[in-house]
């Protein structure tokens, strides 16, 4: 998944939640120098990363885009499944989605000055420009696939990714389900108000 599951399989946590982000920019064992809280949120988003590049369903429907979207499919379902998330937000969370996210931007990290710059001034564009307010439009799908494929140094159709998974799109719901059921678990989630302390 990308920003939103990374957030979201952070179990409430606000400070796991930003160093589950810089797990993208955290290369080999670069990790071992942060302090406990960084280490933890690193490894949680390598642990996401397995999962979901391992998931049986995912793997499916990751097969059956492969010849549309070739070296992609797998970035492709991680944006469709945070735009799915967002999307069906209420069904996996008790706490409204634009309120969730008011509280992420509003969090200041104790361990910001920890960071590289690179992930601070990432960070605060995200919050900015609230980027995952979009989500669950089809503008925010598109403007996340623009953007991750201007990132990838090979030409590819990540760019058109949301027209071209369109006839994909029950297999894609059907694989999203049956991830995050089977997530939750894994993850040891703990969706309950009573223990929400975002």
């Amino acid at each position: 998944m990308n920003f939103l599951g990374h957030l979201y399989f952070s179990d409430n946590n606000s400070e796991l939640m930003i160093a589950n982000l810089f797990g993208d920019f955290c290369k080999g064992k670069q990790f071992l120098d942060y302090p406990a809280p960084i280490k933890n949120g690193v490894l949680l988003h390598r642990s996401i990363d397995h999962y979901i590049d391992n998931h049986i369903n995912v793997k499916e429907v990751r097969s059956k885009l492969y010849d549309t979207l070739p070296k992609v499919a797998g970035i492709a379902i991680d944006l469709y499944f945070d735009h799915l998330l967002s999307k069906h937000w209420d069904t996996y969370h008790p706490i409204p989605y634009m309120q969730y996210l008011e509280a992420f931007y509003k969090f200041e990290s104790n361990y910001i000055d920890k960071y590289p710059k690179e992930f601070q001034w990432f960070l605060g564009k995200i919050k900015e420009h609230k980027w995952l307010n979009y989500y669950p439009t089809s503008y925010g799908l598109e403007k996340s696939c623009q953007g991750v494929a201007k990132r990838i140094s090979f030409q590819n159709q990540l760019g058109n990714a949301p027209e071209l998974m369109e006839p994909f799109k029950e297999d894609l719901f059907d694989a999203f389900q049956n991830y995050m059921t089977d997530a939750i678990t894994y993850f040891n989630l703990t969706p309950n108000p009573s223990k929400v302390s975002i």
